[in-house]
């Protein structure tokens, strides 16, 4: 059977305060609007959207699932490749980000760091 996927072309991830972590996601990844409107904002990141969509706004979407507080725990976690964990988390520093981690050297052989959204999503870098 040949595959059905064509990769992940959006993630939708629910947020209480869009403008707050609109202005997160600009400031702290440098990246423009790719679209927004009074519920969402979206990113492009390479070939895959990130929607920030207002948690009040996510029923509709996963019903009958819930949609999770922010204060539930982390559930997943995003990882973005770069060239420099180090000279990154000193960057991140830089914009405001407060690390929850790293940089840290796994046992995997990978080096990472840590941080989290407005939205209480978890975001790693790492090399």
């Amino acid at each position: 059977m040949e595959p059905w996927l064509k990769g992940i072309s959006a993630i939708t991830m629910f947020v209480e305060d869009v403008p707050t972590t609109k202005a997160f996601y600009q400031e702290v990844f440098g990246l423009p609007i790719h679209f927004e409107d009074d519920v969402s904002a979206v990113f492009n990141f390479g070939n895959t959207l990130i929607n920030l969509l207002k948690a009040t706004e996510a029923s509709e979407l996963i019903e009958p699932g819930v949609v999770a507080a922010p204060d539930a725990g982390a559930r997943v976690q995003f990882t973005l490749g770069v060239d420099d964990v180090d000279a990154m988390c000193g960057e991140l520093e830089r914009r405001g980000v407060d690390l929850l981690n790293g940089p840290i050297d796994r046992p995997w052989g990978i080096r990472t760091a840590c941080f989290r959204d407005p939205g209480g999503h978890i975001w790693e870098i790492a090399k």
